[in-house]
């Protein structure tokens, strides 16, 4: 076998996390066409950003294991303005209890420049910053509504020291020697 590799894609809007789809949606075979690399975890069909994929079983178990924290940056935007004492909730309190395990890192922001997208017609809304060491189905989505704020948009823009980069919808890039050796020094947690 060659040397092992490993890609960063910008998944679209409503694209599946996988490569076949018997309903005939749109999945990764759509833009990645490279055989024998698999995805590093998941992003709901509705939900954009950084996805990793590889050939290397090591690094894809190291992605995907929470024992490793990689921590994980998601740019989310609201139904309305968020409000400090909401902000506070998410950082300092667990909001799904049976669900959350951790406490996240949560802050206010600006409207990030993002490449557009339509989202369901709701005026005013926020942005958020939100980095996970976990990541379970649904969870920011849910945490945001259960603060009172329902996510319009989310968006993952860094897997530990991975980041979109200049990547647009679709695009795809390959991770350098280096890139997957800092993915791998991750240690387990204690």
């Amino acid at each position: 076998m060659g040397e092992l590799r490993c890609l960063a894609f910008y998944k679209p809007f409503e694209v599946l996390c996988q490569f076949t789809d018997s309903q005939g949606r749109r999945t990764l075979k759509d833009f990645i066409p490279i055989a024998g690399i698999y995805p590093a975890g998941r992003l709901d069909y509705r939900s954009e950003g950084l996805l990793l994929l590889s050939d290397d079983g090591d690094l894809l178990h190291r992605l995907t294991d929470p024992d490793f924290e990689h921590p994980k940056t998601y740019l989310v935007q609201l139904e309305g303005v968020i409000d400090e004492q909401a902000v506070h909730r998410l950082n300092r309190e667990i909001v799904l209890p049976g669900l959350q395990t951790k406490l996240i890192q949560a802050e206010a922001i600006s409207q990030p420049d993002v490449p557009p997208r339509p989202v369901r017609a709701y005026h005013p809304s926020s942005w958020l910053r939100i980095v996970l060491k976990e990541g379970k189905k649904h969870q920011v989505r849910r945490m945001t509504a259960a603060v009172g704020y329902p996510t319009l948009r989310l968006i993952r823009v860094a897997i530990g020291p991975i980041t979109l980069g200049g990547l647009k919808p679709g695009d795809y890039r390959w991770l350098g020697k280096d890139e997957i050796a800092r993915l791998k020094s991750i240690r387990i947690r204690p």
